[in-house]
């Protein structure tokens, strides 16, 4: 099996070109490649698939082989990918998601990608389609107990399921410790990623994040645009905010007009390899 790791703010993936590339078991290959210590060491795989809806599709596994809808730094390295090697010569393309069609727009320098700008689309703010349990059109700032102490809680869906909670300091949070709760709380009936985000002024922020089925990584696109949007809707930011992750910079915009929340950040390419599928 050819592939390539690519990274988006240290957020890693291993790429397969779906177009030549048939892998029979994705679920158990993403197991397989995501393992850091006796694989090739990622946060899932995702496959470049031919698309009748749009000029591509992602097809993506988490680290335990779950499924996963969408991934906003993974889809940019999937821009990336499809121009670099020559799959399209479009600097707009369409990909394909189970969160729906995403349109991202391409920065190239060289030849090559360096930029993407992606429209990931309205966020989704009603409990029984984010999921979570709970009552009213919204959860913002909402309490939750998990083991033993309440927080206050913001859900927002990017295509898959957030809870944002806000604290002084992230820098010492066992992340270890509470994540899988938060992952695993009765509240969310498939799981939830979990931002921990540290405000710093309007148009700043810093965040921690937990990610169901990898646990925590240096960066998660879709997780930053929802921290985005819970942070209009508490009161604590201007729409357009720079997300600070352990892997980098993100620049969110929430453009109320239109509902659309827009992400601009980098891609980049690690390596290419063969692996001998067993």
């Amino acid at each position: 099996m050819k592939f390539t790791k690519m990274q988006g703010l240290g957020n890693d993936y291993v790429y397969v070109n779906g177009f030549t590339e048939k892998i029979e078991n994705p679920s158990e290959i993403a197991r397989q490649v995501s393992d850091r210590h006796f694989g090739i060491g990622s946060d899932g795989l995702i496959l470049i698939n031919p698309s009748e809806k749009a000029d591509f599709e992602m097809e993506m596994y988490n680290a335990d082989g779950s499924r996963g809808e969408m991934c906003g730094n993974g889809i940019r390295c999937v821009a990336k990918y499809v121009y670099d090697y020559g799959l399209t010569e479009q600097t707009e393309v369409s990909v394909e998601t189970l969160a729906g069609i995403k349109y991202l727009d391409l920065t190239v320098e060289n030849g090559k990608v360096v930029l993407v700008k992606v429209n990931m689309g309205k966020p989704v703010l009603t409990p029984s389609q984010i999921p979570i349990k709970g009552e009213g059109e919204r959860i913002v700032g909402a309490p939750i107990i998990v083991d033993g102490t309440e927080y206050r809680m913001t859900g927002v869906s990017m295509g898959n399921p957030h809870a944002i909670i806000y604290m002084d300091d992230i820098d010492n949070l066992d992340i270890e410790k509470i994540g899988p709760e938060f992952e695993h709380h009765e509240y969310f009936p498939n799981r939830v990623n979990t931002e921990f985000v540290e405000v710093l002024d309007r148009h700043t922020v810093r965040m921690r994040v937990w990610e169901r089925g990898s646990g925590e990584t240096l960066a998660c696109g879709t997780g930053a645009c929802a921290v985005a949007v819970a942070c209009v809707l508490n009161g604590l930011t201007e729409n357009e905010i720079t997300v600070k992750l352990l892997g980098g910079d993100l620049l969110i915009q929430w453009d109320r007009q239109s509902n659309t929340v827009f992400m601009t950040g980098p891609a980049e390419t690690v390596f290419d390899g063969e692996l001998r599928v067993l």
